[in-house]
């Protein structure tokens, strides 16, 4: 089993950035991938990032991809999603989440991942 939990959003002014973090307990492994993910009101979960286990290989959604960074750091039981340059359209609960060995052709979707923390609400003003 395994454990995650977002921290790091809140409210900023268009322009500004902020820095997501997922702490992973439990049963993890550098064979987990892990990923972001956003939904905004009315909308589907959309794929925003995702980073395999081991970190040597990342995939960053079109819309997001020269503002925002994902990385590990605490010996890869964090993943983090550096973002910059929030746009209001950014606006959304975002969710880290993570399964063991999940193929990078099915990285983007989220139902091919087991486990979701709780969401972590940023919003950007204009």
């Amino acid at each position: 089993q395994m454990q995650l939990v977002e921290s790091g959003g809140g409210l900023v002014q268009a322009g500004g950035s902020l820095r997501l973090s997922c702490a992973a307990s439990g049963r993890t492994s550098i064979l987990y991938t892990m990923g972001w993910f956003r939904q905004a009101p009315g909308k589907e979960r959309d794929f925003v990032a995702a980073i395999t286990g081991s970190g040597s290989r990342t995939f960053v959604a079109d819309s997001v991809k020269d503002r925002f960074t994902i990385g590990t750091d605490n010996a890869k039981n964090t993943v983090y999603l550096q973002m910059n340059s929030l746009k209001p359209e950014d606006t959304a609960v975002y969710y880290c989440a993570a399964d063991w060995k999940i193929d990078d052709a099915y990285s983007r979707e989220p139902h091919y991942y087991s486990y979701w923390g709780p969401g972590t609400q940023v919003t950007v003003s204009s």
